[in-house]
């Protein structure tokens, strides 16, 4: 397969011109991505996290207006679709009809009942079950915000689909596959004093006592960064923290962004990626800490899988911003993408990408187009405002 084009827009700027800042170079990525040619007719679904509480660093509605822009000058429908409980309150955040420039829609219906299954088995999954809107749009616009997750490392374009477009039911399945291989053996283990230390070493509450099987331990991967503090407590044999564990929720991501993918016939789909305030953890935890990334630009493609491989890339190469992380959170490993530095070494970004390239979705190669590159810094003038124009 040969490299894909990622369009890029880099977040600096030579002049005090707002036409260098990130709006204007996403129109100019929107035109390289030739959007509004490909949209006459076209009933399309701009897929993007609205976010939910006080979280605040998801795409900001003067983006999201741009793109609804572009398909309606494209002769395009668009409407925008989340899961039901972050439609429910996306007013709160700034997202209305009024401000983005179309409907807001709840992607499965308002109970999460209107869905497509599609069979494909995996571990503890059998059937996945696509969005009714997401399936019945004719065009996919993937709005991404890039950011730090606590389940794989990143949350990019792949996650927006594989999450997002799948049903409650669906996504609460995919982050079960984590406990589909065993980790806990109960018979190397049967006193709960010992036990009960194991659960004690964990300083981010990563073990705790099973619910329905009191000798068993449940690992909470999204707590785990695999400092290995339980293994020194743990009887020999009892507790695996292996990566077999930690990798199954990407290649579900992989198989789910996949199955929405092939709902789209080949060039109806554009993905987009800000990345900017990226935070520890996803959007979905409803509220905006300190970034703990410089922001990287915006990006857009064709190629869901070069997408997120080049945002990936521009960020493994910027520093952790380590004195923005959380207090309760900790580096460990200093190996590998920054993100992996934060959620552990089996939290590797990376690994998402090289499965959904294993299924065909896309490729890993790409060519990194910058639609305006950044001049030699010249020193000049700040530019006037009259105070009419405040």
């Amino acid at each position: 397969m040969s490299p894909a084009t990622v369009y890029f827009g880099s977040p600096r700027q030579a002049r005090l011109d707002w036409r260098e800042t990130l709006p204007a170079k996403l129109d100019l990525i929107l035109e390289r991505l030739n959007l509004r040619e490909r949209l006459k007719d076209e009933l399309v679904v701009i897929k993007m996290h609205t976010g939910n509480n006080v979280g605040y660093s998801t795409v900001h509605p003067v983006f999201v207006r741009r793109v609804v822009q572009a398909v309606k000058e494209g002769g395009g429908k668009p409407f925008i679709a989340d899961v039901s409980w972050d439609v429910a309150g996306a007013e709160t955040r700034g997202y209305t009809p009024e401000v983005v420039g179309c409907p807001i829609y709840p992607a499965a219906g308002p109970q999460e009942r209107y869905y497509y299954a599609h069979h494909r088995p995996y571990k503890n999954i059998q059937d996945w079950k696509v969005a009714g809107l997401i399936e019945e749009a004719t065009f996919l616009i993937n709005l991404a915000h890039a950011k730090g997750h606590p389940s794989c490392g990143y949350g990019g374009a792949i996650k927006n689909l594989a999450l997002g477009c799948m049903v409650a039911e669906t996504r609460s399945a995919m982050h079960d596959v984590c406990h589909y291989d065993p980790y806990w053996f109960p018979e190397k283990c049967p006193d709960p004093a010992v036990r009960q230390k194991i659960i004690e070493s964990c300083p981010h509450e990563a073990l705790v006592q099973d619910k329905e099987r009191p000798d068993h331990l449940h690992l909470h991967v999204d707590n785990c960064n695999q400092c290995g503090r339980c293994l020194q407590v743990a009887p020999p044999g009892s507790l695996k923290i292996d990566p077999v564990n930690f990798a199954s929720f990407q290649e579900a991501c992989a198989i789910s962004a996949s199955i929405v993918m092939s709902t789209f016939a080949p060039g109806k789909a554009v993905h987009i990626v800000l990345a900017t305030h990226m935070t520890p953890v996803c959007d979905c935890f409803g509220f905006t800490g300190m970034p703990i990334l410089p922001d990287a630009g915006i990006f857009g493609s064709d190629d869901l899988v070069a997408l997120d491989q080049a945002v990936l890339d521009a960020t493994a190469r910027t520093p952790l911003i380590e004195e923005n992380i959380p207090t309760s959170m900790e580096v460990h490993t200093r190996e590998g993408h920054p993100l992996r530095w934060l959620h552990g070494p089996y939290k590797d970004p990376y690994l998402v990408t090289q499965y959904a390239e294993a299924l065909g979705v896309g490729t890993r190669q790409y060519e990194l187009v910058d639609v305006l590159p950044v001049e030699s810094f010249v020193r000049g003038p700040l530019p006037y405002v009259s105070a009419s124009g405040r």
